[in-house]
Parts: C-alpha cells; sequence; structure tokens
C-alpha cells in the first residue's frame, strides 16, 4: 500500500462516520416524539438553537472574507481556499449536530416513559451525531486537502479556519448559555422560589436552547479545532523529522483513522440495563474507544515506520512512538479521572463547597475558588509526565504522536458530552409537559450523568488544547526557524508578559459579556412576573413569553463575542508584525502557560459548584428552600460562566493563537 493511498483511506474514513452519523440520526427521528406539548416545547428550543446558529455564522461571514482575502495575498489560493474549508467544514459540523439533538430531547423524554435504557439509547445517539460529524468532517478534511496540495504547511489555514469559528462559537455560545442560565436561576429559583424547568419561568426555554449552543456546538467546533490543528502541526513536525519522506505526515491521518473506527466501534458498547448505572454504560464506550485505538495504532506503526530511525540524537522505533501513544491516551484517561474527583457531587472537593453554603454565600464562594486552584496540580504533572516520557521516547515527534493519540478518540468524547445537553433537555421537557414525576426521576439519572460527562468533556478539551498547544508551537519554531528562546532578550519578556496577561483580559471580557445579559435576562423575566396577570400563580390562561428571552439571549452573545473574539486574533498579529518572531514565540509560551491554568481553574471550580448545589438538591444538608440552598446557587450562578464560557473560550484562544503563528511564521523575522 503507498503513502499517498492513506489520504484516499483517511477521506473514506470520513465519509463512512458521516453515513454512521446520518444512520444514527434516522434511527432517532423515527422514534416517538411524543405528546403536543412534548412536540411544541421541543420546537421552540430547536427553532431557537437554530436561530441563534444562522445569525452567528452570518456574523462571522464578513470576517471569513476579510480573512480570505488577506490569505489570498500572502499565501496565494491554496492557503485561502484551506481556510474555507475548514471555517466551512467546523460550522456544517455544528449545524448538522445541533439540528439532531435538538429533535431528540422530546424522543429521549418519550422514550424515558418506557425505559431507562431507550431513554439513554435515543440521547446518546443523538450526541453521536455531532460526535462523529465532527471527527469525520475533521479528519476528511484533512485528508482530503493533503490529497489536493501534498503539503502540510499549505492547508495549516485549514486548522486556523476551524479555530476562528471554534472561538466565535465558544465565546458566543457561553455567553448565551450562561445569560439565560443565570436569568433563570436567580429570579426563578431564589427570588420566585420556583423549581428548574418549571414553565412559568420565561428564561426556561433560553436555557433550554443555551445547553445545545454552549455544549453541543461550542464543544464540537472545539475539539474540531483541536483535531485538526494537531494533524496539521504534526505532520509538519514529521515532515521535518522524516526528512520528507512522508511517512512522518501520513502517520498522523493514519492514527486518525484508527482513533476515528474505534470511536464508531465502540459507540455501539453502549447499552445498559434498567437497573443499570448510564455512568457504566458511557465509560464502556470511552475505554473501548482507547483500547482499540491503542491496538490499531500499535499495527499501523510496525506497518509504517522502519524499524530503526536515526532523528538527530533520537533514535526512533515503533515500539518507542507507541510508548507516546500510550502517554497520550493515558492523559485523556487521567484528566477525565481528576476532573470527575473534583467537580462530582459524590466525591469531597464538591460536598465540602456544600457544607461550606452552611454559613452563607461567602464561604461558598471561597471553598469553590479553593477548590479550582487546588485542582489545576494534577493535570499539569499529567501533561508534564506525558511530555516528559514523549520527549524522551521520540522527542518532538513523539509529544505529537502523543497529542495525535489523544485527540483521535474525539469521536466519542463529543458524543459522550452532546449526549448531556439531550438529557437535560429532556428533563425539562418532562417537567413543562407536565408529566409523570417517575419520567423525571429517569431523566433525571441521565442528566446527573450528563453532569460529570460534560465536565469530563471539558477536562478532555483542555487537556487536548495543552498538548495542541505545545505542537503547535514546536511547529512554529520549525516554520520561523527558532531554535531557542531567549528570556533574556527585552522582546522575548515582552511577548511573555502579554501571552500571559492574555487569558486574563479575555475571561475578563467574556465574563462581563455574561454579567451585561444576565442583567437583560433577569429584567425581562421580572417584568413578565409582573405584568402579566397570573403567570407566577400558574394560571393556565397566563403565558411567558419564551420568544423574548430567546432573542435576548441570542442578541447579546452576537454583540458581546465580538471583542474577544479579535482580541484573540489579532494580539498575536500586532505583537508577531511589530515585535518579531522571538516576542510572538515568548507570547505563544505566557498563553499557553496562563491559559491552561486558568481554564483548568474556571472550568473546574464552575463544574464543583454546581455539583455542589446538586448535593444540597439532593436532599442534603437540609435540601432545597434552605439558607445552605441559596447560598449554593449563588455559588452555582458565579460558576456558570466560569466553566461554560471563559473557561472553555479559553481552549479556543490558545489555539487561534497557535495557527495564526503557523501562518505568521513564514513572514517573521
Amino acid at each position: 500500500m503507498s503513502l499517498t493511498s492513506i489520504s484516499v483511506w483517511g477521506i473514506s474514513a470520513g465519509i463512512f462516520a458521516l453515513i454512521v452519523a446520518f444512520l444514527f440520526a434516522k434511527n432517532v427521528l423515527k422514534r416517538n416524539p411524543g405528546n403536543e406539548k412534548m412536540q411544541e416545547i421541543s420546537k421552540a428550543v430547536q427553532e431557537g438553537a437554530m436561530a441563534y446558529l444562522k445569525r452567528q455564522y452570518k456574523t462571522l461571514i464578513p470576517f471569513a472574507i476579510i480573512v480570505t482575502i488577506i490569505l489570498l495575498i500572502a499565501k496565494g489560493w491554496q492557503g485561502a481556499a484551506a481556510f474555507l474549508v475548514g471555517a466551512v467544514s467546523s460550522a456544517l459540523a455544528g449545524y448538522i449536530g445541533m439540528s439532531i439533538t435538538t429533535r431528540a430531547n422530546c424522543r429521549t423524554t418519550e422514550a424515558a416513559r418506557t425505559s431507562l435504557n431507550s431513554a439513554l439509547g435515543v440521547a446518546f445517539r443523538g450526541g453521536a451525531v455531532m460526535g462523529f460529524s465532527v471527527a469525520g468532517l475533521g479528519l476528511m478534511g484533512v485528508a482530503a486537502l493533503f490529497l489536493i496540495f501534498g503539503d502540510a504547511e499549505t492547508i495549516n489555514s485549514f486548522a486556523f479556519g476551524a479555530s476562528a469559528i471554534a472561538l466565535f462559537a465558544r465565546v458566543g455560545g457561553g455567553i448565551f448559555t450562561k445569560a439565560a442560565d443565570v436569568g433563570a436561576d436567580l429570579v426563578g429559583k431564589v427570588e420566585a422560589g420556583i423549581p428548574e424547568d418549571d414553565p412559568r419561568n420565561p428564561a426556561v426555554i433560553a436555557d433550554n436552547v443555551g445547553d445545545n449552543v454552549g455544549d453541543t456546538a461550542g464543544m464540537g467546533a472545539d475539539l474540531f479545532e483541536s483535531y485538526a490543528a494537531t494533524t496539521i502541526a504534526g505532520m509538519l513536525i514529521g515532515y521535518s523529522v522524516f526528512k520528507g519522506h512522508g511517512v512522518g505526515e501520513y502517520l498522523f491521518i493514519a492514527i486518525g483513522i484508527v482513533g476515528l473506527l474505534a470511536s464508531i466501534i465502540s459507540g455501539f458498547f453502549v447499552r445498559t440495563g434498567e437497573k443499570a448505572n448510564p455512568q457504566m454504560a458511557l465509560n464502556k464506550g470511552l475505554w473501548g474507544t482507547n483500547i482499540i485505538t491503542a491496538i490499531g495504532a500499535y499495527v499501523v506503526l510496525k506497518l509504517m515506520l522502519p524499524a530503526s530511525y536515526q532523528a538527530g540524537s533520537i533514535t526512533i522505533t515503533p515500539n518507542k512512538v507507541f510508548v507516546c501513544v500510550i502517554a497520550g491516551l493515558m492523559v485523556n484517561i487521567l484528566i477525565g479521572l481528576i476532573t470527575e474527583y473534583y467537580t462530582s457531587n459524590n466525591k469531597k472537593p464538591a460536598q465540602g463547597i456544600a457544607k461550606a453554603s452552611l454559613t452563607g454565600p461567602a464561604t461558598n464562594l471561597i471553598q469553590g475558588l479553593a477548590v479550582g486552584l487546588k485542582s489545576t496540580a494534577l493535570p499539569i504533572l499529567t501533561f508534564c509526565a506525558a511530555t516528559l516520557v514523549s520527549f524522551h521516547f521520540a522527542g518532538v515527534f513523539g509529544i505529537a504522536i502523543a497529542a495525535m493519540s489523544m485527540l483521535s478518540t474525539a469521536g466519542i468524547i463529543v458524543a459522550i458530552d452532546s449526549f448531556g445537553p439531550v438529557a437535560d433537555n429532556a428533563g425539562g421537557i418532562a417537567e413543562m409537559a407536565g408529566l409523570d414525576p417517575e419520567v423525571r426521576k429517569t431523566t433525571d439519572k441521565l442528566d446527573s450523568v450528563g453532569n460529570t460527562t460534560a465536565a469530563v468533556a471539558k477536562g478532555f478539551a483542555i487537556g487536548s488544547a495543552a498538548l495542541t498547544a505545545l505542537v503547535l508551537f514546536n511547529a512554529y519554531a520549525e516554520l520561523s526557524h527558532l531554535t531557542t528562546i531567549d528570556i533574556l532578550n527585552p522582546t522575548t519578556i515582552v511577548g511573555l508578559f502579554i501571552g500571559g496577561a492574555l487569558p486574563f483580559l479575555f475571561s475578563a471580557f467574556a465574563m462581563e459579556a455574561v454579567g451585561k445579559a444576565a442583567f437583560k435576562m433577569i429584567e425581562e423575566v421580572r417584568r413578565q412576573f409582573r405584568e402579566i396577570p397570573g403567570l407566577l400563580k400558574g394560571d393556565p390562561s397566563a403565558k411567558a413569553d419564551y420568544a423574548s428571552c430567546v432573542d435576548i439571549a441570542t442578541k447579546a452573545a452576537i454583540k458581546e463575542m465580538i471583542i474577544p473574539g479579535l482580541l484573540a486574533v489579532g494580539m498575536p498579529v500586532l505583537v508577531g508584525l511589530l515585535l518579531g518572531k522571538n516576542a510572538l514565540g515568548g507570547m505563544l509560551a505566557g498563553g499557553t502557560v496562563s491559559g491552561v491554568l486558568m481554564a483548568i481553574f474556571m472550568a473546574n471550580a464552575g463544574g464543583a459548584w454546581d455539583n455542589a448545589k446538586k448535593y444540597i438538591e439532593a436532599g442534603n444538608l437540609g435540601g432545597k428552600g434552605t439558607d445552605a440552598h441559596a447560598a449554593a446557587v449563588i455559588g452555582d450562578t458565579v460558576g456558570d460562566p466560569f466553566k461554560d464560557t471563559s473557561g472553555p473560550s479559553l481552549n479556543a484562544l490558545i489555539k487561534v493563537m497557535g495557527t495564526i503563528s503557523l501562518i505568521l511564521a513564514p513572514f517573521l523575522h
């Protein structure tokens, strides 16, 4: 088999993943959508989500056109075309995934009326459409462009196109979802004392829409970006290490094929009995993917790599590179376990925050911040260990292989993550449609698992961003001929500080955006409670105006995402062009370190605050309606933009800096 045929196999694997996604979508859509009320609620969520997505993409068209023109001048038509393919593929993956997850929600609710296993199957297949679309389009795009142009440097604009869409999807989706969530919680739960997902709350549909635009489209775009950036940056490093012999580039496509097929095969492992734990069913899919990827990667390495290859002072062998594959997969597993420990309501950190709520919101916030700060240590040590092990066995090439191995499993990770919003929406529909409480108990079991899988997926996204940034940094050094970073050089120091400060400034803009949008949402919910007669009392003739809340969140998200987005895209360009390649190298180093630490801190603190609240709502420490519960709701409200807006958006920021730097590298001195 020739090396070139691997690109064809990559395209074929991507198409196969899209076919499986189509079949899963067909399976979901043929399920019973429930009664008229359930369908009405689901349709409102679907229309709101798709309207937001279309509006976001329309807003990004002028940006995409400007960037395309610049790339056309600077990199030729090939670079401009690769950028457009990356941007369109990322947007298409989000559109496909959202269109199914927002239809799967009522079908999951209806399935929950008969069995837990049936509901799990519908929710997972709905999420898997997004997962397999992301991985399939990512692999197919890279493989097809490399087959056409035969040069990884030419196609690195594909990764930038994906990064640009991911950045705005993460920021905009995060602002939308948390503006709705904060508004619904503070006025509904705290002020009015009504349950979550109560149909009297005007923000409840916007909240359900937000789950989809944030956790489905946002996460999908994030990992699509990581997938593309890691593959292409790895190919650039592989080209350098193997002196253009081809194997160094095609190996990354081959590992992508193995991971994608492993994700699809393992997707069929997700089954459970009526008394089984749904978490274990999802874990089967995750563990199955890692095991099959490891076995498949070993075979690929034996077939493709020479028995021994001398790359400078490093001797590369298939067995040594396989150690790097295992290192990447272990990061995947360990980050998931660490994240689960710090965020699960069954573990001490979140329970400690819940206990701190007994003395009020101040102690809840202090304890939550402490948990978030503590949670950064173990993930960083995990990244360090994987980096050192991989470098020891195969140099920089080994680090790239570790990152690619981790990202190759993105299909199953996105599938499991997207399962969460479907399950959450299903519970909301059960509540709003007034179904039997037993149905809500079934959906709550899935929702509680979805909260854990969402936290684990965020950990995976941060871990992948860290390893991707490291690979991008090494690829930038190759393209810019930067052999060392001299921290005694003033311009390097300046770049280092600017890079270190950027995640803080970026996070501040994102947090402020949520605050502004939430203020408008709170005012609107209060207005409706005040002005619509009988709404708060539950009068059947009084109808909440859900559409106005969706519109407020949409307008705020589209408007407020612009400044953080331009800041992320513009700063690397300014630093590189004004201060040179050393300063930009320093900026990448500073931005990666502070960005990864901030992302871990914010995501885990937010997740722990959320589950501390859920721990109390489960009946512990007095349960709902107590002062401890009110304090926990406030902590969760602060944590919402931490874990769903600023934290996840930092992943995109880190990678945007890296992908732009790859494009700038040949022009810097």
